[in-house]
């Protein structure tokens, strides 16, 4: 849309409270409410800039319906636009041209009407010039009246015609919405500039008999509304006696302000949020842990921990009727519910819920706000999710806050201790109010992907909670209980009437998603529904009861393509130096197959398969308790010096870390070394020392599932991670495996070689087994 040479248009509308706008001038509005905003990101984006402005009938309206709205307004070019530290946008616009509503488009999140452009009355009979000199003379006189610096527009009003001149004086001059809105309707351009000389006529007399002392007056009179109506405010706010004493002194500052003065405002936004905070608005909770259990179970699966510890929390506050403030911290990879998990609690325990993003935050004031010294200034996001909530004890989310960081501006982190301690948020004083506000009623609950880099004396303030991420069991009940139905529900299918089998589900899991949570899994399965409904579509089975579909292998593949992600083959038979070991992920447990080879060198240690750091220390242990190993037992290795040990991990592209491959590492050399293939249906994880010592892992219940799930029936952990077995594990996993726990590799090397290590059993020359078959 270059220029207004068409009648019609499709435009977004912002409704106009208190302001009426004419065309041929430029003035500056404050767009704040929330589709009027979208109204405007919508004109900005794809509508040229171009918009439609109109007054609404009711000023009171928050979302005024098409009734509400004058049809009449203006055409006009968005010119400059910014954001405000509260979220508003202050808009420079130019109107063009009179318009009129004939339809509104339905839209959910914002306005948009089509509109056409009005053709102005020209009288050919009547002598517009001489009216137009005359409007300007008197608006001449007028401004020098009210001593109103304008002189700069007469001259720009003398180069333009009636139109213009009227339109501009009218959105310059002291009048009434109806009487602006009047001017704006009225399309004959001479009958238009008469009633403007009128007005002026009029000002002129009021003001030449009752001079300056009716415009103080009336001053005074608004500023005297204001401050009756702050207090009427201020005694139905329900403050704390501190907080109304400040307020009181803040109102009797403002009372003696210039109602217009750049202090007033100031004083205003204060008052404004004193008022907007909820300082001893309670909820009610919810104290019937029966009703908390059955919300928290029919939002998430599993999780027991985390709702085990929410039950505690309500039966601790029926015994103990003085409420504490709550910190948890939930720590664990994407998408396994952490924050739905937060709005869950608060729906259990009937709570308002507030949630602020921390990550990227770097400003102390974003916490603690800016102080009052500083122009633009505004509280931080502890009040305005107070302000929000409308209650003082809501479930606050601080989610990402591992994502924290600081710069020059402060340390975020640091002015969130005062937040998350018990001992001082019963204090929490903002900048901005410089008044204390008690958090102590505040559930408040973080989330973090990774527990370390949160500082330690943050961390220390909070009650971590880890949430590991699904099984694929657990996958599985969740597909089935809670993601084929809202999909399909989202897609306008009766899930009673799809049919996935277990099988296909857990192919869509392991084939087509790797992560810890299910928000990819939830894609896919969003993908499917969509293809089932465009099934039903092109086979015009319209009748959402009757239609039914099941989904096979077949149709998988055709829905989703090929498969993303190929596991590793467990090992089928037993083989010399080939190990399986276990590894934690985000996405899960998985297999690790362990490699190692002889090649001619100088008795060196090969590592290949991206290790890490950590990884290849435990590799190094490994080799050294190895040699041990055979030094124990006067084994002549002096062959090993002429030879070096490729070890590899499969799988290169994917990066390995850790210290729990030090079990199957060490196997896997022995196994070369002694000549003794290792078990193929045992898979192993734990940390070794030079000693021999088997040491205590993480991630014990994914890898033993993971284990299972790659069909292996022997696992060896080591013995101090058997409260985990007892713990984590579900019971028809442990019927169908065996745990072997262990304390030192001995015990190790006697379950998973063949036969064991003696010196019967193998050649005294540690090179010959293996090599006299398998060297290159």
């Amino acid at each position: 849309m270059d220029s207004l040479k068409k009648k019609e248009y499709v435009l977004p509308l912002i409704p106009l409270r208190e302001l009426v706008t004419f065309p041929s001038t430029i003035i500056p509005i404050l767009v704040g409410r929330e589709k009027s905003i979208n109204s405007l990101k919508y004109s900005i984006d794809k509508y040229d800039h171009f918009i439609f402005l109109s007054v609404q009938k009711n000023q009171l309206s928050e979302i005024p319906s098409p009734e509400e709205i004058h049809q009449i307004g203006v055409i006009a070019r968005i010119e400059k636009s910014a954001e405000q530290n509260n979220g508003s946008f202050r808009v420079v616009i130019q109107g063009l041209e009179r318009g009129r509503i004939d339809q509104f488009i339905e839209k959910d999140d914002h306005y948009l009407v089509k509109v056409s452009v009005l053709d102005q009355i020209v009288p050919k009979e009547r002598n517009l010039y001489a009216l137009s000199k005359n409007i300007v003379a008197v608006f001449e006189e007028y401004i020098n009246l009210k001593k109103i610096k304008l002189h700069g527009i007469i001259s720009k009003l003398h180069a333009n015609e009636i139109s213009e001149i009227a339109d501009i004086i009218a959105s310059v001059i002291n009048l009434g919405l109806k009487q602006r809105q009047s001017l704006l309707e009225e399309l004959d351009v001479y009958k238009r500039g008469l009633k403007i000389f009128n007005i002026l006529k009029k000002e002129i007399y009021k003001l030449k008999t009752s001079g300056e002392t009716e415009f103080k007056k009336n001053r005074e009179d608004i500023q005297d509304n204001d401050i009756e109506e702050y207090k009427r405010k201020l005694k139905n706010a329900n403050l704390p006696d501190y907080v109304k004493k400040r307020a009181d002194e803040e109102l009797e500052r403002l009372s003696m302000m210039p109602p217009y003065s750049a202090e007033s405002t100031v004083s205003r936004y204060y008052l404004d949020w004193i008022i907007s905070i909820p300082w001893q608005r309670i909820k009610t909770e919810n104290n019937d842990i029966k009703k908390a259990s059955i919300i928290l179970d029919e939002d998430h699966y599993g999780l027991f921990k985390v709702k085990e510890r929410i039950l505690d929390y309500l039966a601790v506050r029926q015994l103990v009727k003085k409420a504490s403030g709550e910190i948890l911290c939930f720590v664990g990879p994407p998408g396994v519910g952490k924050s739905s998990l937060s709005k869950s609690i608060a729906r259990a325990l009937n709570r308002a819920f507030v949630r602020i993003s921390l990550g990227g935050v770097k400003d102390e004031a974003e916490i603690r706000g800016h102080r009052r010294t500083y122009i633009g200034s505004y509280p931080g996001q502890i009040v305005k999710g107070l302000k929000k909530a409308k209650y003082i004890n809501p479930v606050f989310l601080l989610d990402e806050v591992d994502k924290l960081s600081s710069d020059f501006r402060g340390d975020p982190a640091s002015a969130l201790m005062e937040v998350l301690d018990p001992d001082q948020n019963s204090e929490f004083v903002d900048h901005y109010l410089d008044l204390e506000i008690d958090l102590s009623q505040v559930f408040f609950i973080t989330t973090a992907n990774t527990e370390e880099p949160i500082p330690p004396a943050l961390k220390d303030r909070m009650e971590v909670i880890e949430i590991p991420g699904y099984t694929e069991r657990e996958k599985l009940h969740i597909a089935k209980g809670f993601l084929i139905k809202k999909q399909a529900e989202k897609n306008g299918l009766n899930p009673d009437n799809i049919v996935i089998k277990d099988e296909i589900l857990l192919k869509i899991i392991n084939d087509y998603t790797r992560e810890a949570g299910v928000r990819n899994l939830e894609r896919e399965i969003a993908i499917v529904m969509r293809k089932i409904a465009r099934h039903f579509v092109e086979s015009k089975q319209e009748n959402k009861e009757t239609r039914k579909f099941m989904l096979e292998e077949t149709n998988l593949k055709k829905f989703l393509g090929v498969q993303k992600f190929i596991r590793l083959k467990r090992l089928s038979e037993n083989e010399v130096g080939v190990a399986t070991g276990l590894a934690w992920t985000v996405s899960g447990g998985d297999i690790l197959i362990i490699e190692s080879r002889f090649l001619r060198g100088k008795g060196d240690l090969i590592l290949t398969g991206r290790l890490g750091e950590i990884m290849k220390e435990s590799s190094s242990a490994a080799f050294s308790y190895a040699k041990l190993k055979l030094f124990e037992m006067d084994m002549d290795t002096e062959e090993l010096e002429g030879y070096n040990i490729h070890l590899h991990i499969p799988e290169g592209a994917v990066p390995k870390e850790g210290p729990s491959a030090g079990v199957p590492l060490s196997v896997s050399i022995i196994s070369l070394l002694t000549g003794i293939p290792v078990e193929s249906d045992y898979a192993m994880t734990g940390e070794i020392t030079l000693r021999g010592k088997v040491l205590p892992v993480g991630g014990i219940k994914e890898k033993i599932i993971a284990a299972h799930r790659y069909g292996i029936k022997h696992i060896i952990i080591p013995i101090e991670n058997e409260k985990d077995v007892a713990e984590d594990i579900p019971l028809d996993i442990k019927e169908e495996i065996k745990i072997h726990l262990v304390e030192d590799m001995d015990e190790v090397l006697d379950i998973v070689l063949e036969k064991p290590i003696k010196i019967k059993n193998i050649n005294s020359k540690v090179i010959k087994p293996f090599f006299n078959s398998k060297i290159q």
